[in-house]
């Protein structure tokens, strides 16, 4: 009765809903465009920074958006690489080669022939710079455009084997950590299409019975040839299931309510241990594996489920993602994790100056649990060893290591020196001047200036920089800098937060559509104070 309730008005409904769906995204499009525009044009002026600043970036952010994940798989060449890093980075070119044909020789590696690809080992790169030149984000942006497991660390969080606190090896377990989850998602991503086929007949079988071929076996309908299939496709009941298919993908069936098994709570995976504890702990880790084997038994069990009334857009997801767990455990995710991280596994390790004590006229041994004592930890691990992780044992032989360092108060020469040889390419990064200042306001997609804009934008208020307040702000960062402390790009958001102080704070009651304009006195208003201070204060004890 109800399939043919449905059968009747399934064509002229579907094709005027569709209609209709259509021409209110044609109406609507133009609208939003408009309110775009006008939005911009409120930024715009003659000499204002905001306009060009934000029409520029705009369709940049929608290609990267659309483009996804951007890796080794894509065969990024090194000028490619640079120029992503350009978008975000201003200045630094040896540092963005250096990371840049390091990324490539990952993939070149992976060219070569099996009895030669053994041979090739990776160049690992020290980079030595001045604090707030750009050392963490070249990491922070290599993990975004980079599709193989990519971990950042700091050294000073681990301490020497022997103290209590985190040895090296966790690096190696965290980036295994990472690779399963990335594993996971791109083997989901690449099943997505197959599930939701599977998830669109199962919703049919529950709003007009199951179809006549799935009755009968696999071999039955190979047997039955192509001329029974195309009988079955002129059945009545193939033209009924066919008229549900169409209303469903037009979601002519949202409101109606489905029957499903939906899993009680979620189910623990094979990595998952449930006990808290320290994964550094070779106790805990051989807890985690035994739990594991008395358990490998029980994970083949099926999990528990109650039924449940959804509507068909909720329970499609709960579908989905049934037929997601059932597809990814015919794929060996640990396999293929392991070996992502052996072959393509990079290291970024932070702050390695902290962990460094002058040699110059010191002749003791520092009595620091996370000084020299790590640099010993790390020789085996980035010259190759291997790890016992959770998942199983991974050696390192391939890993990329990227390790910086500001190297204020020692050199680059006090590492140990088994460490400078593991080491190889070290690359100087430049101090920022007021010129570099100036142009990290201007030139990256999500610099300060346009973030400041769309904050205030929230709040129905358009918000102008002028440029002459610009190179204002710049000039001041770089003479706090000079004068107090030299903390690189890190100071324009000192700077900038102490001149937007007062207007953020009278955003929200100014009217709607009303201009707010950051001009150069107002920058000097408000930062008269700071140089007021920085002059007394070289005079104070």
């Amino acid at each position: 009765m109800f399939a043919s309730k449905w059968m009747k008005h399934a064509r002229p409904q579907g094709v005027s809903t569709l209609k209709r769906g259509m021409s209110m995204v044609s109406s609507a499009a133009p609208s939003r465009a408009g309110f775009r525009s006008s939005r911009l044009g409120h930024l715009s002026g003659k000499r204002q920074f905001s306009a060009p600043a934000v029409k520029a970036a705009d369709p940049v952010i929608d290609e990267s958006a659309s483009k996804g994940l951007i890796g080794l798989d894509d065969h990024m060449r090194p000028n490619q690489v640079v120029d992503e890093l350009d978008r975000h980075i201003v200045g630094q070119k040896d540092a963005k080669r250096a990371v840049a044909i390091a990324m490539r020789n990952r993939w070149r590696r992976m060219q070569l022939p099996e009895e030669l690809r053994k041979e090739v080992t990776p160049r690992n790169v020290l980079l030595v710079g001045p604090t707030g030149c750009g050392k963490t984000e070249v990491a922070r942006r290599m993990a975004m455009i980079n599709d193989a497991p990519f971990l950042k660390v700091e050294a000073t969080k681990f301490t020497e084997v022997g103290y209590h606190g985190r040895d090296v090896d966790q690096i190696v377990r965290d980036l295994m950590d990472v690779s399963m989850q990335l594993t996971k998602r791109v083997w989901t991503e690449k099943l997505r299409a197959k599930a939701a086929a599977m998830v669109e007949d199962k919703i049919l079988d529950l709003l007009a019975g199951p179809a006549v071929s799935s009755t009968r076996n696999e071999e039955d309908d190979e047997a039955e040839g192509e001329q029974a299939e195309n009988k079955s496709k002129g059945s009545p009941a193939s033209r009924g299931r066919d008229s549900f298919r169409d209303m469903l993908r037009q979601g002519i069936l949202d409101d109606q309510m489905v029957e499903v098994n939906v899993p009680i709570g979620e189910r623990a995976s094979n990595n998952e241990f449930p006990m808290s504890g320290d994964p550094s702990n070779p106790t805990f880790v051989a807890m985690s594996d035994l739990y594991q084997k008395l358990s490998g038994s029980g994970s083949s069990k099926k999990q528990p489920t109650e039924r449940k009334k959804l509507f068909v857009p909720d329970a499609r997801k709960v579908i989905e993602q049934i037929e997601l767990d059932k597809l990814l455990e015919n794929i060996d995710i640990k396999k293929l994790a392991i070996e992502a991280v052996e072959q393509s596994g990079i290291v970024f390790i932070d702050e390695i100056d902290k962990i460094c004590t002058p040699r110059e006229g010191s002749s003791y041994r520092t009595a620091d649990a996370s000084a020299e004592g790590v640099q010993r930890d790390l020789l085996p691990l980035i010259e190759g060893t291997t790890i016992k992780t959770n998942y199983g044992n991974v050696s390192t032989d391939y890993i990329l290591f990227v390790a910086s360092g500001a190297f204020h108060a020692v050199k680059p020469s006090d590492l140990l020196p088994e460490l400078q040889g593991r080491l190889p390419i070290r690359v100087h990064l430049k101090g920022l001047t007021e010129d570099d200042l100036y142009r990290i306001l201007t030139e990256p997609v999500a610099n300060l200036v346009r973030q400041q804009i769309e904050m205030i934008g929230t709040e129905g208020v358009t918000l102008k920089f002028e440029d002459d307040a610009i190179r204002e702000i710049a000039r001041m960062a770089a003479l706090l800098n000079k004068e107090v402390e030299n903390i690189g790009a890190r100071r324009l958001h000192t700077v900038v937060e102490r001149i937007m102080e007062e207007l953020s704070f009278q955003a929200s009651d100014e009217d709607s559509g009303s201009v707010l304009t950051v001009d150069k006195e107002l920058v000097e208003k408000r930062l008269a104070d700071v140089k007021k201070k920085t002059d007394h204060s070289r005079y104070i004890l």
